[in-house]
């Protein structure tokens, strides 16, 4: 078993791990979250994310297996292209090299964890359009967020694929997220609504699934008689984890643009994802004072694309990883 299998394996047993700590510990049946526990999970998860930033920084050439300089050289053209290696200091080029990744992964990971605030929107929406109980609410979101991981997964590991074999695609990537960006920037003042009768997923579930017409309690699917019913609890899900589809179509493309390695990409995603529902909690009272969310936003999907548009450029003037995190922000 290679080194990257091995750290991908625990990585993705440390948050199954915590999924079910977070489960059994952070959920009372029957009961909304309440803010205080919100905050609890927020700071948890947020440490979480530094504490990989720090075993990145310390241990992370295990990431590639690097043993050599020409490990070393191997990784940097596969990744970063970047990096300036001395072939007569192979300790100080591995330095460099998990200061880099450590750097990437934490700004992928900011990046990622502000374009979320924008998914709980259209969350609240979803809940709000549906009726759902707030007792409910975190049940859907971490069913949610295991349908997300997986997604994603799928998502940044094709992409990542296709970016090694077509390296234009960045710049399909590019444009789509400064597009992206100005079409955020134009409607910002428009309302959003949700029809829950006619929703593609809505209408899609039902074209294939007898739906159940009324909630029963957290039940996702119902017996009646001999048949299986969906609920629209699970209706709800499933528009949740479209949701995240398409934000996923904009958010991974912009860590991309922050890091060619899929490990990366996925890891900081990851971590995002896994603090989304208690940031959901957190911010949920207060979401009507982010007054100004979506124009920047809008510049945060602007500036990124416009990055990946001139990406041979951004270094030759001065345009790093760490200026560009202080830019964002």
């Amino acid at each position: 078993m290679t080194h990257e299998v091995e750290f991908i394996i625990g990585f993705i047993v440390f948050v199954i791990a915590m999924l079910a700590i977070d489960l059994g510990l952070f959920s009372k049946k029957d009961e909304a979250v309440s803010v205080k526990r919100a905050a609890i999970m927020s700071l948890i998860w947020i440490s979480f994310a530094l504490i990989f930033y720090g075993i990145l920084l310390k241990f992370g050439d295990t990431l590639h297996a690097i043993k050599t300089f020409d490990d070393l050289k191997a990784v940097n053209i596969a990744h970063f292209h970047h990096l300036n290696l001395n072939p007569a200091d192979f300790a100080g080029g591995l330095d460099l090299y998990r200061s880099n990744i450590a750097l990437e992964f934490i700004t992928g990971y900011v990046v990622e964890y502000a374009l979320s605030v924008d998914n709980i929107f259209v969350i609240v929406l979803v809940f709000t359009a549906f009726k759902v109980s707030p007792k409910h609410y975190h049940k859907v979101l971490f069913w949610g967020i295991i349908g997300a991981v997986l997604m994603r997964f799928a998502f940044i590991f094709v992409g990542a694929a296709l970016i090694t074999r077509f390296e234009w695609i960045l710049y399909i990537f590019g444009a789509f997220l400064v597009y992206t960006g100005i079409m955020m920037f134009v409607n910002r003042n428009k309302e959003d609504e949700i029809d829950t009768e006619n929703h593609p997923v809505v209408k899609l579930a039902s074209k294939y699934f007898a739906v159940h017409p009324k909630f029963e309690g957290d039940k996702f699917f119902v017996k009646k008689g001999k048949k299986s019913l969906i609920t629209p609890l699970f209706l709800v899900l499933l528009i949740i984890e479209f949701t995240d589809l398409i934000f996923a179509v904009d958010s991974i493309p912009a860590v991309f643009s922050i890091t060619k390695d899929p490990y990366l990409v996925f890891f900081s995603n990851i971590f995002a994802i896994l603090g989304l529902r208690s940031m959901f909690f957190l911010l949920i009272n207060i979401l009507d004072r982010f007054h100004y969310l979506k124009i920047g936003l809008a510049a945060l999907l602007a500036f990124i694309g416009a990055k990946m548009l001139a990406s041979h450029y951004a270094e030759e003037i001065g345009l790093t990883t760490t200026k560009s995190l202080i830019l964002y922000y």
